[in-house]
């Protein structure tokens, strides 16, 4: 299955239990609104999919795995409602990846800021290469890493988190990121990413799918909350992205 729209691209292939998930954006990999509804939805739709035991996601090209919040769209962005709306496509991504019944493996290819970094900590499992390195930039702009800091800190623990986020314009390495538990392996290319990825996934797929399904629950015990804490939380980011302060350095990120 696939959807392709300026805003971005979606693609899925589904073969031996394996479902792997390919999104894409030319802004290295960023999310607009509409592709994040689209992996959203397509996530729904591979957990209630028998022919299904795995899911790989993954991006497009050889540089970043992903930039975040589409910078175009934050700047656009009139009153609270809006801001509220769009990020709340992160909080509906998160919690969609959280819920799914299925084990969701990241392929983390290139570097991760913002929304990447929650979306590489909402995978089950990560791999990644040496390329991979992090950064919570959103008080570097005006704004905070809200939405996505539960799953953050659940991997890689709430001082970790913090420190990140405080050290708004600094890169954390993958070896930092491997050593907090944001990435279970790290390989030194894609060549050696990919082969490794297909042996794991492989012998994952061919475990009794009814134990995966109960050991993603209980995987996330303690979450359900989330339904209503990550949209919480998009309330506050959609009401500090229309201060002045936000505006104008978005402004000058994009020039």
């Amino acid at each position: 299955m696939a959807a392709q729209n300026p805003n971005g691209s979606l693609t899925t292939i589904i073969e031996n239990k394996i479902a792997t998930v390919e999104f894409g954006h030319p802004a290295s990999n960023s999310f607009p609104r509409q592709l994040l509804d689209s992996l959203t939805s397509e996530l729904n739709v591979l957990s209630a999919n028998e022919d299904v035991s795995v899911i790989v996601l993954r991006s497009v090209g050889t540089g970043a795995f992903c930039a975040g919040a589409s910078f175009d769209e934050l700047l656009a962005v009139s009153n609270q409602e809006q801001g509220t709306i769009f990020f709340s496509g992160f909080a509906n991504l998160i919690n969609a990846m959280r819920s799914c019944s299925k084990i969701i493996v990241g392929r983390i290819h290139g570097k991760a800021v913002g929304g990447g970094v929650g979306i590489a900590a909402a995978c089950d499992y990560a791999f990644a290469t040496v390329d991979s390195s992090i950064k919570l930039s959103e008080l570097a702009i005006g704004i905070g890493p809200f939405v996505i800091e539960p799953a953050v800190s659940r991997k890689i623990g709430k001082s970790a988190m913090s420190e990140m986020t405080l050290s708004a314009h600094e890169w954390k390495n993958t070896d930092w990121a491997h050593q907090k538990g944001l990435y279970a392996k790290v390989l030194q290319d894609q060549v050696e990413l990919d082969i490794d990825l297909a042996h794991f996934t492989s012998k994952l797929a061919s475990y009794n799918p009814e134990a995966l399904i109960e050991m993603k629950k209980v995987m996330w015990e303690g979450t359900a909350h989330w339904d209503n804490l990550l949209l919480e939380r998009a309330a506050i980011t959609g009401k500090l992205v229309l201060a002045d302060f936000c505006k104008n350095v978005l402004s000058q990120f994009k020039k």
